[in-house]
């Protein structure tokens, strides 16, 4: 009952920003990753250049090339998921310290707000911040699989079993993709939330504008139309 009675303090409003935030982020990453055949996203196009990437590789000697792209990308997931741990550390101390918050409603001139309000607003993000972090994690560790069965295949292009491991690490290697995208659209909507500091409406309106640049970026980009331009027919 009394968590119930903390939640008091926030208008229907309120709860219709978080709602469309939570279903913009679940809804766009579903849309991404189940485009239709006429109008592929960007993601999709990237994985049949995995694909291609994982065939090709077979038949390249050194394979020196391909090793540095994997190490690469898990470079990425890395980077991304120390940023995430940095953050949601930070987060978790500003909710410990009652006079930070205290301070943060006065800067948003907001002092009326008791310091539950900024408590659960800055969880918010702690959630999504938590959930990239699984997401980036994830992949770095499926990154490290796909390079294990890209080593397993044999040298020789002959061999049956080279297309084979190829194709294994390939669909491996989408798989890693596929998380670590989740991951940085996570850390998009865990910025969104960031909005919620100022009210309801600019959540509502931050939430729109993420939806917006990510819908772009994988269905309207310029780098999409250069990959469509090498879709083989």
């Amino acid at each position: 009952m009394e968590l119930l009675a903390r939640f008091t303090y926030f208008d229907v409003i309120d709860a219709v920003a978080v709602a469309f935030l939570l279903l913009s982020w679940t809804f766009l990453g579903w849309r991404i990753e189940n485009p239709t055949p006429n109008n592929p996203s960007t993601s999709s196009l990237m994985a049949n250049y995995r694909r291609e990437w994982m065939v090709q590789y077979v038949t390249r000697q050194p394979r020196i090339f391909d090793a540095t792209i994997l190490a690469t990308l898990r470079t990425g997931t890395t980077f991304f998921a120390s940023a995430c741990m940095i953050s949601i550390g930070g987060g978790l101390a500003l909710i410990g310290n009652q006079e930070h918050l205290r301070g943060l409603a006065s800067d948003f001139s907001i002092e009326s707000a008791p310091a539950i309000v900024w408590e659960i607003k800055i969880l918010l993000v702690l959630v999504m911040l938590a959930s990239a972090f699984l997401n980036f994690v994830w992949s770095h560790r499926l990154f490290g699989y796909a390079a294990v069965v890209m080593a397993a295949a044999p040298n020789e292009i002959e061999d049956p079993m080279a297309l084979i491991r190829a194709k294994q690490s390939g669909e491996i290697n989408i798989t890693a993709a596929r998380s670590y995208n989740r991951g940085l659209r996570t850390v998009y909507y865990a910025l969104a939330c960031l909005a919620w500091m100022l009210g309801a409406w600019p959540l509502i309106i931050s939430t729109i504008v993420t939806s917006l640049v990510l819908w772009r970026r994988e269905f309207a980009s310029h780098s999409r139309a250069v990959l469509l331009e090498g879709k083989t027919p």
